[in-house]
């Protein structure tokens, strides 16, 4: 039996995997701005859930939500730190208030629940911290450039803190999803004030998504289950079939440049 910290669990991925680990009998400290949207699984579950409301943006908050979880359950396996949104604008229509809020969730917000929970997986002597990314944590697409700045962010501390808490026996893996039919883009998504002159690239990017893969967000709590389980977990897993498609042309792409541009590179050590 594990006990699990996640945030953003109302709905999407964080409802999907709350609900997977309890109905295996795993124990959930469950949060979320709205603890009342999860009173249907308390009903189900009784003692094995934790509902806490939380807004992740909060440091103080986000240590009183963990140490409460931790008293709790006495004990903390995984830590999932999911609660996140899009924001959809270009670069220069994103508001000043549009970024800062768009970082302070997806970037500041893991931060400062990853930062609460290592003193407890310190001195477990071991954990499991899942950084939910996506495949805009890898690539950048139009109109989303500062949802990807706050991804990229979480990637860079992500994978230099797996390589600092190694000797502690705690693992890391960030999880990066393709396209799944969760509310990401839906109500939860915040809209930048638009400029008539991005609206062709707007159109195209409406048009292009119309033929991507969306996988089922309930599916992928298997593979939640299984890489909690593993002995040995990857640092980074790509979720969907869409991401296994697009991320290695990402890399390809990177490549193909870099190749062609090493001679420029390397004529400065000349």
């Amino acid at each position: 039996m594990k006990t699990w910290f996640i945030t953003g669990t109302s709905r999407g991925f964080g409802r999907e995997w709350t609900q997977a680990a309890l109905e295996r009998g795993d124990r959930v400290a469950a949060t979320a701005r709205n603890p009342d949207r999860l009173k249907g699984l308390v009903e189900q579950f009784g003692d094995q859930i934790l509902p806490l409301r939380l807004d992740v943006t909060d440091q103080a908050a986000d240590l009183a939500a963990v140490q409460a979880a931790h008293e709790h359950f006495g004990q903390l396996d995984v830590i999932v730190n999911n609660a996140g949104y899009g924001l959809f604008g270009a670069i220069e229509e994103v508001s000043e208030a549009e970024a800062r809020a768009q970082i302070e969730t997806n970037l500041f917000g893991a931060l400062w629940v990853t930062q609460a929970a290592l003193p407890y997986l310190r001195s477990q002597g071991s954990g499991h911290i899942l950084q939910v990314s996506s495949i805009g944590g890898i690539g950048a697409f139009p109109m989303l450039g500062l949802y990807h700045a706050s991804k990229w962010g979480l990637e860079g501390f992500s994978e230099a803190l797996s390589q600092e808490v190694a000797p502690f026996g705690i693992k890391i893996t960030i999880i990066e999803p393709g396209g799944f039919s969760t509310d990401w883009s839906g109500s939860s998504a915040v809209h930048a004030t638009p400029i008539a002159d991005y609206d062709s690239l707007r159109n195209a990017r409406t048009t292009r998504n119309a033929d991507v893969k969306i996988s089922d967000p309930t599916a992928s709590s298997a593979a939640m289950l299984k890489l909690v389980d593993a002995e040995n977990p990857p640092l980074r897993l790509l979720l969907g079939t869409f991401a296994t498609q697009v991320v290695p042309h990402i890399y390809e792409q990177r490549l193909k440049v870099w190749t062609e541009w090493q001679d420029v590179a390397r004529a400065i050590d000349q």
